[in-house]
């Protein structure tokens, strides 16, 4: 039996915040930083060099051998991958169980095809080395650019957001996950950079990569992926 791609409109508490899908023109913007971003690195132009100035600063802290080194790196996990699918699996999970939809499901698993793709072949395809390295440099075995813990912040939580609000999760949960989906890319690209594991531009870049995929997913999802499941359950695409 097929099964519906939404709960019925009672079963739904409504949503005391946004889903969180990106404006049009802010996903325009992204791409333009993007672009701007990357050119201006691969001609090894003044971002470049406020990137190796930051670097100079951050690596005189060296908190990486000191003893907040723990409190900082916990921070940067806010983007780990596994901290977010931990998070997702348990939220999509309930809500694919309670409500007996594949939606949420589909939309996490488009969201980690996108991420690791794109994410992946920037990362290769620059080839910039981290500064650790040290300097910057593009070279073949370089992975630094774009960061993707920031990108995975924006992109998952981001979705988490969307699907707590779109199924009405309770209050307490949607402005939990609006608080990581807001905060968690800002904190994990500062404890990248101030751990020296990532330039600045790294950071940018990732967020703005991670907000365009974000609304690639959300447009994926309204002219392809809810109108399929919809019309399999026999239900109307309108």
């Amino acid at each position: 039996m097929s099964l519906p791609s939404v709960a019925p409109p009672a079963a739904r508490r409504p949503g005391v915040i946004g889903t969180g899908r990106p404006a049009w023109w802010a996903v325009v913007v992204a791409a333009l930083v993007t672009a701007v971003v990357t050119a201006d690195l691969l001609s090894r132009g003044v971002l470049e060099r406020m990137d190796l100035t930051v670097s100079e600063v951050v690596s005189s802290w060296d908190l990486r051998n000191s003893d907040v080194y723990w409190g900082v790196w916990v921070f940067t996990q806010a983007g780990g991958r596994f901290t977010i699918l931990v998070v997702l699996v348990a939220l999509v999970g309930w809500i694919s169980w309670r409500r007996r939809t594949v939606v949420p499901v589909l939309r996490v698993l488009v969201a980690l095809a996108l991420l690791t793709a794109v994410v992946y072949a920037f990362k290769y395809g620059t080839g910039r080395t981290a500064p650790a390295y040290p300097g910057s440099f593009f070279h073949r075995d370089g992975a630094s650019y774009p960061s993707g813990h920031v990108a995975n912040a924006v992109l998952m939580w981001g979705v988490a957001r969307w699907q707590a609000v779109e199924f009405g999760l309770p209050a307490q949960v949607q402005r939990a996950l609006w608080v990581l989906s807001v905060f968690g890319p800002l904190v994990t690209g500062v404890a990248m950079v101030a751990l020296d594991f990532h330039w600045v531009t790294d950071a940018v870049v990732g967020a703005a990569v991670g907000l365009v995929l974000l609304g690639v997913v959300h447009a994926l999802d309204a002219v392809v992926m809810s109108r399929f499941v919809r019309a399999r359950a026999g239900r109307s695409t309108a």
